[in-house]
């Protein structure tokens, strides 16, 4: 990205004003796709730490030979090991498996990330920059209560505390290890008086700190501060430790530990500035600015816990409690119109609009003691401990207002000094293909009310706005999903701009293609041009945790090609990039439109479709496995479409090897459009060299197709009870597959499907012997236990255990699930 922005002849003062703007957040979710267990993942993160010494070209023949047996010993142990969990998680345990992550490998690949940025800086403009923090992370796990009712009040709580403690732990670890660096004697070196002031006020305001050594490193100024340091952490962390076991009690008024991570942050740089001022800045650039790096991204929270809740649920809460006020409002009768009316009045009041809890149900007391938590915890950890109320099924600007006035009685918001403030930021969720449909009037519904308005403003004048993937991919299918989230971002990016509100667009993303998922640097790209604007948010769900982070190498890799597709994508900050070609959209509606009728055609329309999902694939075993906390269907029960997650969607197909939902009506909508017409295959050959969006929709079609296999499915197809049915909807997909191939082999010019990515083709030819007879394994094991449970209801199913195992065994070799 660098060379290629000095060759187009951008300056390091505009590289500098671009870093200055851009942020780059990865969201950890919990998503139930991630089939390992955490056991599985720390053995294989020991076989790949063991394995990396044989890369030591000085190993002798005996150290060798000990490195094999350690590897042959660990690879016993995971044959030995449970790869099914024997218990369902409970949120608590998928909390403390998201921290695994920051343990592992994130703590280091952080500052190794901006470390290297600074040498490829060096390396391409032959100077250095000053690089500040882009790097922040964000997390659901404990916040997202969406069809989840594990997740409570006491669990976002707990959340908090957890990830406050991790950090805490972290950084007195690195304070002990810089303790045994920094050894400068004050009789061989002379810190600068910033510092000795500092010293001194730490000497006069916590004598306890030394109260059993009080000469303790009297002549190393370095390593008594940092004994200082230490010591405030550990009030800190004592503190945290004792709320975690439930002791609630206020914090004492002669509180030793760090009030804010600012003021631990100032510690750390006065130390490194006056090891620059006694000539010793290589050692002040060392494992000090890896520390402080560390603190500018992790602050003392770690991650930023994002709130979610279904939209209903905060219409109940409001009509509830406007039920029970003198006099009452029946909210329910009202208009949109009128309800944007009275929720503005009643935020902008000076009072909070009052009720008696206990008079409400226990469901909106539920409701209303998240943003109570979130009050609390702001208070506890720090501001920026959240980040924001993500509101799904968002459809109407209404949704977005009643969680502001939720918020205002436990005073995330309201009125001082005569003037609004806001603490919290709102995200609604457009996720169908009609919400995607509808987000410009919802938006500007919300822009042009007077009071929202002035709540955004309040809170960095930001708005963010989700994206959900996964839904309008089952919805309309990936065309319709694609295309809807395209034009989805630049209407809204066109409206935040004419009332002059930042945007941040914050994308819902899979690990698989059908739920948006793909590579990060090209995913980035092929956003419409000007919508990035320097800030990118997206989930890391499931199985994709454990392929980018488990090891702090891939963590590194992932971070870097991430940052540096941001910085392309964000050049519009310091460029004017060109638009898009006016034909390419009007050829891209087009094809959308022929595309949706197809799926739906299939989904929607076709008699039996969702018999042959249910029984042609294994999602009802799915649903067994012990992999997330959420239930896999929003009702029990409910065969529709609507009703079974976007999950348990894709998984199904995916372990069929249908992988249906990310290339299903592609070939037909191309087809259809070129209609034996050279010049339209010109065109579409055209927009895939030229168009990042259109090539890298057809780029992870390829990788779909690729991932099936019509020969396997078929076999999963005869599960079904009816045979004429099943043959004839196999078909259809079996037909669709075929042209899909044939259409993009055309517009690519390949001759087979990954050509232009051979490394990634090569891993998926590798992987094959493999991963068939797996399939083949679950189709009879299916068999067997469907019958199992048809003929016998009495005695235990010898095969559902190794049932699950095959699962497991097939969304390791398909790599993503999900």
């Amino acid at each position: 990205a660098l060379r290629q922005f000095k060759d187009e002849g951008i300056t390091i003062e505009q590289i500098q004003e671009l870093l200055g703007q851009i942020t780059y957040s990865p969201v950890f979710t919990a998503h139930p796709t991630e089939s390992k267990r955490r056991t599985i993942l720390e053995n294989l993160r020991r076989i790949f730490v063991v394995s990396e010494e044989l890369n030591n070209p000085t190993l002798g023949k005996e150290e060798l030979l000990r490195i094999e047996k350690r590897i042959e010993s660990e690879i016993h142990i995971l044959w030995r090991t449970d790869e099914v969990r024997s218990n369902k998680p409970e949120v608590r345990d998928e909390i403390k498996s998201a921290l695994y992550y920051y343990r592992e490998s994130l703590f280091d690949a952080v500052p190794k990330t901006y470390s290297n940025f600074n040498k490829a800086l060096k390396r391409v403009y032959g100077e250095t920059t000053a690089i500040p923090p882009f790097l922040r992370f964000g997390s659901w796990i404990g916040g997202d209560r969406d069809g989840n009712p594990f997740v409570t009040p006491a669990t976002t709580k707990l959340a908090v505390r957890l990830a406050h403690r991790e950090v805490l732990g972290e950084y007195i670890r690195r304070v002990l290890h810089l303790g045994h660096i920094l050894t400068h004697s004050s009789r061989l070196c002379q810190p600068n008086e910033v510092f000795l002031a500092g010293l001194e006020r730490d000497e006069a305001t916590y004598p306890k700190a030394f109260e059993d050594k009080p000469e303790r490193f009297a002549s190393e100024p370095y390593r008594r501060k940092l004994f200082f340091i230490r010591y405030r952490l550990e009030q800190n962390i004592s503190v945290v430790k004792a709320r975690l076991e439930s002791k609630e009690s206020p914090v004492a008024h002669d509180f030793s530990g760090y009030r804010t991570e600012n003021e631990f942050l100032s510690d750390l740089t006065q130390i490194r500035q006056s090891l620059i001022s006694h000539d010793d800045k290589t050692i002040a650039n060392g494992d000090l600015v890896d520390l402080i790096r560390q603190v500018e991204t992790f602050g003392f929270f770690l991650v930023r816990l994002d709130i979610r809740q279904e939209s209903t649920r905060h219409t109940e809460a409001v009509t509830e409690i406007l039920a029970r006020q003198e006099p009452p409002i029946d909210y329910s009768a009202l208009s949109e119109e009128q309800r944007l009316s009275i929720l503005a009045e009643l935020i902008s009041k000076e009072d909070t609009i009052s009720f008696e809890r206990t008079d409400l149900t226990e469901q909106t007391r539920q409701t209303l003691d998240v943003f109570e938590v979130m009050t609390q915890m702001r208070q506890e950890v720090g501001s920026e401990v959240f980040g924001n109320y993500v509101i799904s099924m968002t459809h109407a600007a209404s949704h977005v207002m009643e969680v502001m006035l939720l918020a205002r009685s436990a005073k995330l918001l309201g009125q001082k000094g005569g003037k609004l403030f806001c603490n919290i930021g709102v995200s609604p969720l457009f996720e169908t293909i009609e919400d995607l449909n509808h987000i410009e009037p919802v938006m500007e519904a919300l822009f042009s009310n007077k009071i929202y308005a002035e709540l955004v403003n309040q809170h960095d004048n930001t708005q963010e706005v989700m994206l959900g993937y996964s839904d309008s991919c089952k919805d309309g299918g990936m065309l319709a999903s694609s295309w809807g989230l395209y034009q989805a971002q630049q209407q809204i990016s066109e409206l935040a701009k004419q009332h002059g509100v930042k945007l941040r667009l914050f994308h819902g993303r899979g690990g698989t293609i059908g739920r948006g998922g793909g590579p990060t640097h090209e995913a980035i790209l092929s956003q419409p041009v000007g919508t990035v604007h320097g800030q990118i948010k997206f989930t890391e769900q499931g199985e994709v945790l454990s392929n980018k982070y488990s090891n702090e190498e891939t963590a590194i890799y992932e971070l870097a090609m991430g940052v540096s597709g941001l910085i392309k994508a964000s050049r519009n900050l310091i460029t004017t990039p060109p638009a898009d070609k006016q034909e390419y959209l009007e050829i891209m509606g087009n094809i959308t439109r022929i595309g949706e009728q197809r799926y739906r055609q299939l989904t929607d329309e076709t008699a039996g479709f969702l018999d042959y999902f249910y029984e042609a694939t294994p999602v009802t075993e799915i649903g067994l496995m012990n992999i997330g906390s959420r239930p896999s269907h929003r009702k029990q029960g409910d065969r529709s479409k609507d009703s079974v997650r976007a999950i348990g969607w894709v998984f199904g197909w995916a372990q069929s090897r249908h992988t249906l939902p990310a290339w299903y009506s592609i070939g037909s909508a191309l087809n259809n459009w070129m209609a034996d017409n050279p010049a339209r295959m010109e065109m579409l050959q055209q927009m895939y060299q030229q168009w990042p969006y259109f090539r890298s929709l057809l780029s992870n079609t390829q990788m779909a197709l690729s991932k099936a296999d019509m020969s396997i499915s078929a076999e999963y197809a005869k599960l079904m009870q009816d045979p004429s049915l099943a043959t004839k909807i196999h078909q259809d997909i079996a037909d669709e597959h075929r042209l899909t191939v044939e259409s993009i082999l055309n517009i690519t010019g390949n001759e087979n499907l990954m050509d232009e990515t051979p490394v990634l083709a090569l891993s998926l030819n590798r992987r094959g012997p493999y991963l068939d007879p797996l399939n083949y394994i679950q189709i009879m094991l299916l068999k067997r236990h469907r019958e199992h449970n048809t003929q016998d209801h009495t005695s235990e199913d010898p095969w559902l255990e190794p049932l699950l195992r095959s699962i497991n065994a097939v969304a390791g070799g398909m790599r993503n699930t999900g």
